[in-house]
């Protein structure tokens, strides 16, 4: 038998011996029985270790006999408790001897000393795909069967692993157990807080080899070198499209499902992806947390204001395989790839009208529909979309953040810049069908085809 002392130490009642580890407590007290297998009732397994029969009985009994006194969760095991308090003090006992960056849980310890040795064994045989650890081949593996074996009781969605069902749980608990303690902000995933704390710190450990830029998570730097090798690897079963992650892979199908998981619980609005919601809030809360160092404006998100900086430096990440165009956006590469292939495969329900993105087939629709949900808190005036929100807000500030590097001359729209541009370079892209003749910009073309319009019309 086993007692669990105050500073989390475990105590044989057979001879009183003290150790911090349970499984090394476990293993000690096995000598007191002379590592004789232990049966248990209902189920008849047997065990080596007597305390697992302590354990095993938890799972028929179904009870959660330890509980933190600091929020008054129920766990199963001490272990798993011991681990928990860690959450709420901040100790993090396990640290790298190699960079000293500490965990709470010897097992993170282990998979993060891997990064140091690029020590990988455990591959997939579909794929060839190798990783770290065998639990996250385990994981890995059910990308290619599809394998959801964790559901949530509450609404029914399933997922790959259980700590994405636990995460999805606390959106419909509204828990938010990791909380910042230089600002006091909370978030649902220790990752989040991970993500949140490099904003008071500044600093940006992952750097890509290629071309030198430092992101703050090792996931941001896998996805931006995927910008590099162009790889595609998850598909959607239904379309075709491909994506570098999977989670874009996730987020893309409840456009065919019209799933909006995520809900604003102040004005029903709900959302594909949790970082729609999360930047949503802020709406309604005003907070703009993330300032740009050169200009000041502030936005409501980290991925704002990156793609904000670009406005400076010029950078254009994204580019055409095709053709070589290049933009600052993701978004806007995939909306200018489908001019290549012509792939319009949004479809408006009223008038029929196709459209290359579900954001411009929802736009349209509120031509239809009148509606103008974005309003100017200044002068009250309302538009269909935020974006001309934004432009119209720059007639208040007077704010011109697009440059032209030639002469100098500032515009509050990026399409005003790129026509601008067009005179330094007496570039004429935009060609006349009827009669050849070529213009700078696709307004003096339309102008000039009235011309053609107007001749038929006295033919």
């Amino acid at each position: 038998m086993l007692i669990q002392r105050v500073d989390g130490s475990y105590e044989s009642t057979v001879c009183g011996k003290v150790i911090n580890c349970f499984n090394e407590i476990e293993r000690h007290e096995e000598t007191h029985k002379g590592g004789q297998p232990n049966e248990w009732q209902p189920c008849g397994e047997a065990s080596s270790y007597p305390t697992s029969v302590q354990r095993h009985m938890i799972t028929h009994s179904g009870g959660k006999h330890f509980k933190c006194k600091i929020c008054g969760k129920n766990f199963d095991y001490p272990s798993l408790l011991q681990r928990h308090q860690r959450m709420h003090t901040g100790e993090k006992p396990y640290a790298c001897k190699q960079c000293g960056k500490a965990f709470s849980s010897s097992s993170n310890l282990r998979t993060h000393e891997k990064t140091h040795t690029g020590e990988k064994p455990y591959d997939c045989k579909q794929c060839g795909k190798a990783f770290a650890t065998s639990g996250h081949l385990q994981i890995h593996g059910r990308m290619h069967t599809g394998e959801k074996p964790y559901e949530c009781k509450q609404c029914g969605k399933a997922f790959s692993t259980s700590s994405s069902l636990k995460i999805h749980g606390r959106m419909h608990t509204g828990e938010k157990p990791y909380e910042c303690k230089q600002c006091g902000k909370a978030f649902t995933q220790l990752s989040g807080l991970y993500s949140h704390e490099k904003i008071h710190t500044g600093e940006k450990p992952y750097d890509c080899k290629q071309c030198g830029k430092a992101f703050s998570r090792s996931s941001h730097l896998h996805s931006h070198e995927k910008t590099h090798t162009g790889e595609k690897p998850y598909e959607c079963k239904q379309c075709g499209k491909a994506f570098s992650t999977s989670s874009s892979l996730q987020i893309h199908g409840r456009m065919h499902t019209g799933e909006k998981p995520y809900e604003c619980k102040q004005c029903g609005k709900a959302f594909t992806q949790f970082s729609g919601l999360y930047s949503h809030e802020k709406i309604h809360t005003g907070e703009k947390p993330y300032e740009c160092k050169q200009c000041g404006k502030a936005f409501t998100t980290a991925s704002f204001l990156h793609i904000h900086e670009r406005t400076h430096t010029g950078e254009k990440p994204y580019e055409c395989k095709q053709c070589g165009k290049a933009f600052s956006k993701s978004s806007h590469l995939d909306s200018h790839e489908k001019t290549h292939t012509g792939d319009k495969p949004y479809d408006c329900k009223q008038c029929g009208k196709a459209f290359s993105t579900s954001g411009s087939l929802q736009i349209h629709g509120r031509m239809h529909t009148g509606e103008k949900p974005y309003e100017c808190k200044q002068c009250g005036k309302a538009f269909a979309t935020g974006s001309s929100l934004q432009i119209h807000g720059r007639m208040h500030t007077g704010e011109k953040p697009y440059e032209c590097k030639q002469c100098g001359k500032a515009f509050t729209q990026s399409s005003h810049l790129h026509q601008h541009e067009i005179i330094h370079t007496r570039e004429k892209l935009y060609e006349c069908k009827q009669c050849g003749k070529a213009f700078a910009t696709s307004p003096m073309l339309r102008k000039h085809e009235r011309i053609h319009t107007r001749e038929k019309r006295y033919e």
